[in-house]
């Protein structure tokens, strides 16, 4: 089933650049007790980075969507400041997953985004 969900990096055009500007929009369909997030991105079809974080465990969470109820919307903007990665020219796959379980076996969210850098950075 289709989420509300709206991710947005700004400005797209330098994102090479220091500071990135996220900004991200979710209605969950179940209550974020428990989030385990699992983060993948593929260069030009090779594996790239494989990361996995529990961000809400249901006891001293700093997140503001871990506590969010079914149906609540989750709204937050922030800066994503210091030393970035520079992405060579090409193709990136990025794969966004979220778990109610430490199991990974209930998925509450599964995010499949393609990146295009269209020249190398200087």
């Amino acid at each position: 089933m289709a989420h509300d969900f709206m991710f947005n990096l700004t400005p797209c055009s330098i994102v090479n650049k220091p500071i990135w500007s996220l900004a991200l929009t979710w209605i969950p369909r179940s209550d974020i007790a428990f989030l385990k997030v699992i983060f993948r991105v593929w260069y030009n079809g090779a594996k790239a980075l494989h990361w996995k974080e529990v961000l809400c465990s249901g006891v001293d969470d700093e997140y503001s969507v871990c506590g969010r109820l079914k149906g609540e919307t989750v709204a937050t903007a922030f800066d994503i400041k210091g030393a970035r990665i520079s992405f060579p020219k090409g193709n990136y796959d990025i794969v966004l997953q979220g778990f109610s379980d430490d199991s990974e076996n209930n998925m509450i969210m599964c995010l499949n985004l393609t990146m295009i850098v269209k020249q190398d950075p200087f």
